[in-house]
């Protein structure tokens, strides 16, 4: 298997992914808290948001994120005032936190000014990708000098503490008129479509099913965006740390998986609740020695952390899919919460601790976190995905928590009871469908079975990030394969989402028949109707940009991100392309390909593809003898 993945792989230039980079700390494990009590894991920088959050449950989390330095080379503009005027003069930023900066100076002249300076501004624009996403912004802050170093080589740093921290910056200059400006938008967006819905009332006998449609929509999507404004996530009770597995199926996944590992291990929760089991489904490349070799760095160098106790890994004999990979490890979990990730997802340090709050309802069944996307701003088509990621989670997932009700836990932060998962884990694996078995959306499906007798909910707090197609071949066939699996499982809740609470019901069975019925109404409204009746779609277009507004403001809302524009293009992009893989998904649900990744499903595909193009070269060569 292995020689003919290679031998059918093309080579192809690989889009290099921008993601945030944190400078990464000495101490490997530098989240887990120390039993012995011997270091404290708030660093200096993180000290000031200390004081400044006092009586926050959330404080040392804060604290903690305060201490974080990013790796970002900016031109940084140098005021120093003295008693002789203003000294003006530029520099290179080395890495920032939301409390200060390092800077590389030219020279020793510089360091005087620097040192001798009654008062210090700095001059610099934060760039998107250097920090957490709504944190790019023009700045002008005062500091004070902290520190001074002069290496062997003869560079010159110094260490400038902000004044106020960038988030009360951000919140001063920035944030409180986004804020305002966002909410205005997004009241006067709703406004103009309840009245456009009413016009779909007044014209409604004119054509019935159209405006039918209109108004479901409409309802549904206003819904959704109230109720997930509405959601608050459960807080955090510092007392509460039930133990956790956490399950990482991985197949080639060489290049993050280390990464994956790392974040999972490195969390800020009790040393003795927590395990970390890796089950490789018989991958094809070299993530085998990079699991190796991952765990036997955790073992040599966080000893004192049970990390030998506490991170374990399998591999699969033979490749048997990821839902035989996941019950492996559940089989072989110690402990009752089980969380599962993905091998190209990397969490919060403070994920978990989020992430079973809601267990402490005996009737929660499964939670899911929240995913960011790690490489936004690597091109067009990953802001495009960050905007609807952070809607899909902060709004649609949200809406639904709000009823307890969430349809799908999503793969790369999800945690369960491990005995719902035992209890269904036979039916799981050999899940079928109209015959076919079923190969992906292992997602949806156990959060069907768990639905189906149990509460499943949202938890904001718990966030992890992932890495998103960059190239729009592979994320075509990415949103496909999602397709295929949503109206699979949609039509399975279907049976029993009607037990649900009626508001919660009533919107599952509106989310289920929009989407299906959407492709059928834009071909009559910009298709069939300009040309048999001669009208323009006026109205129609403009819904659709109101749709796309309101996802930007709500990005815009929320999360206070440049990326916000790229709602719109998303929306658009949406209408253009995506919807109509919608009817394709309907007549190709048998498919078990991924598409982004060589399974043997996709192996055994592209095998017969060319098997297919090589008996086709074969006849015509037969044919064009015969005809000469």
């Amino acid at each position: 298997m292995r020689v003919g993945y290679k031998k059918s792989r093309k080579k192809q230039d690989k889009t290099h992914d921008i993601l945030l980079n944190p400078r990464v700390d000495r101490r490997l494990l530098a989240n887990v808290p120390d039993k012995e009590g011997i270091r404290n894991s708030v660093d200096r920088r993180g000290q000031k948001a200390l004081e400044d959050y006092k009586g926050d449950p959330n404080v040392f989390i804060k604290s903690k994120n305060a201490g974080i330095r990013y790796i970002m080379q900016a031109d940084i503009k140098v005021v120093c005032r003295s008693q002789n005027g203003n000294i003006t003069f530029n520099v290179k930023s080395v890495d920032i936190s939301t409390t200060g900066i390092l800077l590389e100076l030219k020279d020793n002249e510089q360091l005087n000014m620097i040192s001798n300076a009654k008062s210090i501004k700095l001059e610099f624009k934060i760039l998107p990708g250097s920090m957490p996403e709504g944190y790019e912004m023009s700045v002008k802050i005062k500091g004070k000098k902290v520190r001074d170093s002069i290496t062997k080589d003869g560079q010159i740093f110094c260490g400038i503490e902000f004044f106020e921290t960038l988030s009360e910056y951000s919140n001063r200059k920035k944030d409180r008129y986004v804020l305002a400006t966002s909410s205005l938008l997004l009241l006067f967006i709703s406004v103009f479509i309840l009245l456009m819905r009413a016009e779909s009332i007044i014209y409604f006998k004119f054509n019935k099913w159209i405006y039918l449609y209109s108004i479901i929509a409409a309802v549904f999507l206003l819904s959704r965006y109230l109720f997930g404004v509405l959601y608050k996530p459960m807080p955090i009770d510092v007392d509460y740390t039930p133990g956790v597995t956490i399950i990482i199926p991985c197949f080639n996944e060489a290049e993050w998986i280390e990464r994956t590992i790392l974040s999972c291990i490195n969390q800020d929760y009790p040393i003795d609740n927590l395990e970390v089991i890796v089950v490789d489904d018989c991958s094809n490349d070299d993530s085998v020695d990079k699991i190796k070799e991952t765990i036997n760095k955790l073992n040599n160098e966080a000893e004192r952390f049970d990390a030998p106790n506490r991170v374990k890994y399998f591999v699969q004999e033979k490749n048997l899919g990821k839902r035989e990979a996941l019950c492996r490890g559940v089989v072989n979990a110690k402990h009752d919460l089980v969380v599962f990730v993905d091998s190209d997802s990397f969490l919060d340090p403070f994920a978990i601790r989020n992430l079973v709050q809601p267990f402490k309802d005996p009737k929660m069944g499964g939670v899911s976190g929240r995913t960011d996307v790690a490489n936004t701003y690597t091109n067009i088509l990953t802001k495009m995905q960050s905007v609807r990621y952070y809607i899909a989670f902060r709004i649609m997932k949200a809406a639904e928590a709000y009823f307890d009700a969430v349809t799908c836990l999503s793969g790369p932060l999800s945690c369960y009871r491990k005995q719902i998962i035992i209890d269904n884990m036979d039916e799981w694996i050999n899940q079928k469908f109209l015959g076919q078995k079923a190969t992906f959306g292992d997602d949806r499906a156990m959060t069907n079975f768990v639905l189906n007798g149990h509460r499943t909910c949202y938890q904001d707090t718990a966030i992890c990030s992932t890495i998103v197609p960059n190239k729009y071949k592979v994320f075509l066939k990415q949103q496909m394969r999602w397709k295929r699996s949503w109206l699979r499982e949609s039509i399975i809740a279907g049976k029993f989402m009607w037990k649900k609470e009626p508001f919660m019901a009533a919107f599952f069975y509106m989310g289920v028949f929009v989407p299906i019925a959407a492709p059928v109404v834009v071909s009559y409204n910009l298709i069939y109707a300009p040309i048999v009746h001669k009208i323009f779609p006026t109205t129609f277009l403009v819904g659709l940009l109101m749709m796309a507004l309101m996802m930007s403001f709500a990005q815009m809302f929320f999360r206070k991100s440049t990326t916000w524009i790229f709602g719109m293009v998303f929306c658009i992009f949406y209408e253009a392309v995506l919807l109509w893989q919608m009817p394709i998904a309907w007549v190709t649900f048998w498919k078990s390909t991924w598409g982004t990744r060589m399974t043997p499903s996709d192996i055994e595909a592209q095998r017969k593809k060319e098997q297919r193009k090589a008996s086709s070269i074969l006849r015509k060569k037969v044919e064009n003898k015969y005809a000469k």
